[in-house]
């Protein structure tokens, strides 16, 4: 095991040691997902698995690996013949920027039509087959591979459909998924699709980290004798899961164990059935793992601790973990009680003392059974409740503390206007491969996504030159034709905060967060990259640079102070800095800017003039964008507005950016209008 897990440094490596091997005895478990910070051998392990993994048969020229003993009858390079070989286990890595086909796999359509033959060709999940497949960052993978990725984990099969033919083959295989957290979430909905789930993070002692770097070094001068050296646990582990799968039919999950596996995922208000699923096919393998035929309540615990913190997650703000005293309590008050010789049920006298000593009634009483002890460490008292605030330091001379968002609402849809091309997601409409179907073309590159009546229109002139005398339309390559569809893009959403004095007044910076924290949440739902931009004082700063992570920026938005004058040029400027830079990395997706602000300027020399100078930056080069006015009391100003006006876009008060709210209608960012219903 070491050979293949050396990074002993890893706090939380035994456990994901044990996620994988776990999934290696029972595949159905579903899989795992190993969250984790940069640098921690999340897909070292995960490779190390591979070689650990028992060789599989499979018949020979099968392009699907069928297990020649059971051959999936559906498969397309079937019927087989008896021949099979032997091979290592498969390793197959999906790779970030992989495309549906890639995937599952593609017809020749061109066949399809003019022949009537299913010409497929194998994606990944073919070649996944009885092996691993594993993604890395696969928080960062779109959507819907994701969902197609997990579809066919969960069904053990396929499907590839294109214009009425259609593909099926085995695909059952270890799904193993590795992301960082400060990259960006998954949805709740795709958390739960894993098994288990593990968080691994870099040990702080000096020795364990001493010990990596000797194993690394010794591993880089000479990789062969490095893992000779382990080549005999290997093979002992090798064995140990072959007995395991070989042990797992035999197992037996009791009624007591079912209950404290059903009572614990309704004590933690787990979502659905599936984690208590999971939970019980975990907790069998544990015990095959362990060599037994029953499993105990330690399994049921240990499977809790793997099956339920990912599941517990309602939105990204929500830290992922689980109350280990909780699930204690919950598992001794649904044990089976312990029977004994003086049990009635047993035929013995029946007992009414509560503490029976050695001369007790019959004489063999047994001494009183400890009291379960309560949280561990005793100073419960002492720590903080989850909602009670942290102490913070004495703010600075004209600065005050930070203040607590208020409760985030749904807001309304803001979106950037025109037609993009930019990564898929929820907000605006855009050119992608998965909507709603608008045209065709002629295809760049492979076809994906066949325009039938567009192409059948393109061959039929040229039947008779093409000599048909059959029923089958005769088609060629030039012929064929993309369909073009339209259907939603994720954008940059850069949010610019006003943190100055003037926000801070009559507590308003508590709404203006809550604001910021909705409109950080539906950026999650729709898949977009957010940054943070703050201005307050005599300067603008980078809170955030752009990221998939809105956890990050919730986090940096909560412990954000107020105080001082209003620097609002500095702030644009700022924002369009980081606008500037962005689009170099990612020039297909459009920006969103979203300006928190009352409209007050009020910092360096002529503020007002240079804030309308900034904002013209924005207009001109028509970048959308939409004020958040956060104006109260009953005499106002209307700067906010005006603002808009000299940034091109368009303005909402609080209350009109909640989606309940019957003033002002769900619009599109008009970048050109510059209409503002505040200055109205």
């Amino acid at each position: 095991m070491s050979t293949h897990f050396p990074f002993t440094a890893v706090v939380g490596q035994d456990d994901l040691q044990l996620a994988l091997l776990l999934n290696a005895v029972s595949p159905r478990i579903g899989g795992v997902l190993v969250r984790g910070e940069k640098g921690t051998a999340k897909s070292t392990a995960v490779r190390a698995l591979a070689a650990l993994l028992p060789e599989v048969e499979v018949v020979v020229g099968c392009r699907f690996s069928c297990d020649p003993v059971k051959p999936d009858p559906a498969c397309p390079d079937g019927p087989h013949e008896p021949a099979f070989e032997t091979r290592p286990s498969r390793m197959v890595e999906l790779p970030v920027g992989a495309s549906e086909d890639r995937l599952v796999g593609a017809l020749d359509i061109e066949r399809a039509l003019s022949e009537g033959v299913k010409a497929f060709e194998p994606g990944l999940l073919a070649d996944a087959h009885r092996g691993i497949l594993y993604v890395d960052e696969v928080n960062l993978l779109h959507d819907h591979l994701v969902d197609l990725l997990l579809d066919a984990a969960a069904m053990g099969a396929s499907y590839v459909e294109r214009e009425g033919v259609s593909v099926r083959h085995a695909a059952r295989f270890l799904l193993v998924g590795t992301m960082n957290p400060e990259e960006g979430e998954l949805r709740p909905q795709l958390l739960d699709r894993f098994g288990l789930t593990v968080e691994v993070a870099a040990s702080r002692e000096p020795d364990q980290r001493v010990e990596v770097v000797r194993r690394r070094l010794a591993y880089d001068d000479d990789p062969a004798g490095f893992a000779a050296r382990w080549a005999d646990e290997e093979a002992d582990v090798r064995q140990r899961i072959v007995a395991a799968r070989e042990l797992l039919p035999s197992v037996v999950l009791g009624d007591g164990a079912l209950l404290q596996i059903a009572a614990t995922c309704a004590a933690f208000e787990v979502d659905g059935m599936r984690a208590d699923i999971v939970m019980a096919r975990t907790a069998t393998a544990l015990a095959a793992w362990a060599g037994r035929t029953e499993v105990l309540a330690e399994d049921v615990r240990r499977a809790a601790l793997l099956a339920l913190p990912h599941r517990r997650r309602r939105n990204p703000f929500d830290a992922p973990g689980l109350d280990e005293d909780k699930l204690d309590e919950t598992l001794e008050e649904f044990a089976e009680p312990p029977r004994n010789s003086n049990d009635p049920r047993d035929g013995g006298p029946e007992d009414d003392d509560p503490n029976p000593g050695p001369d007790g009634p019959g004489g063999g009483g047994q001494p009183p059974a400890p009291e379960p002890e309560g949280p561990r460490g005793g100073d419960s008292d002492a720590r903080p409740e989850s909602g009670d605030s942290v102490p913070a330091q004495a703010p600075a001379a004209g600065e005050q503390s930070a203040v607590r968002a208020a409760e985030p609402f749904r807001t309304k849809v803001l979106s950037v206007p025109g037609l993009g091309e930019g990564a898929a997601g929820r907000r605006s409409r855009a050119r992608t491969e998965h909507g709603r179907t608008t045209g065709a073309r002629r295809p760049r590159g492979t076809l994906t996504k066949l325009h039938l009546a567009a192409t059948v229109q393109a061959a039929a002139p040229h039947q008779r030159t093409r000599g048909r005398s059959g029923p089958g339309l005769v088609v060629r390559r030039d012929d064929l034709r993309q369909a073009t569809r339209e259907g939603r893009e994720g954008n940059l959403v850069l949010f610019v905060v006003d943190a100055s004095g003037s926000m801070a007044a009559r507590q308003r910076m508590g709404a203006v967060k809550g604001a910021v924290l909705s409109l950080l949440l539906d950026a999650y739902q729709r898949r977009d990259k957010v940054g943070l931009v703050t201005f307050r004082g005599s300067a603008a700063e980078v809170a955030l640079p752009p990221t998939s992570s809105v956890d990050a920026a919730a986090a940096r938005l909560e412990s954000l102070p107020t105080g001082g004058r209003t620097p609002l040029a500095a702030g644009l400027l700022k924002a369009h800095d980081v606008l500037r830079v962005e689009r170099l990395r990612d020039p297909a997706r459009r920006p969103l800017v979203v300006v928190v602000t009352d409209g007050r300027a009020t910092g360096g020399p002529e503020p007002v003039a240079l804030a309308g100078r900034a904002a013209r930056l924005f207009a001109a080069e028509g970048l959308a964008s939409v004020v958040v006015d956060c104006e109260t009391g009953h005499v106002r100003l209307g700067l906010a507005g005006r603002l808009a006006n000299e940034l091109g876009g368009t303005a909402v008060t609080l209350d009109e950016l909640r989606a309940d709210s019957i003033a002002g209608l769900v619009r599109d960012v008009q970048g050109s209008q510059g209409t503002s219903r505040r200055a109205a």
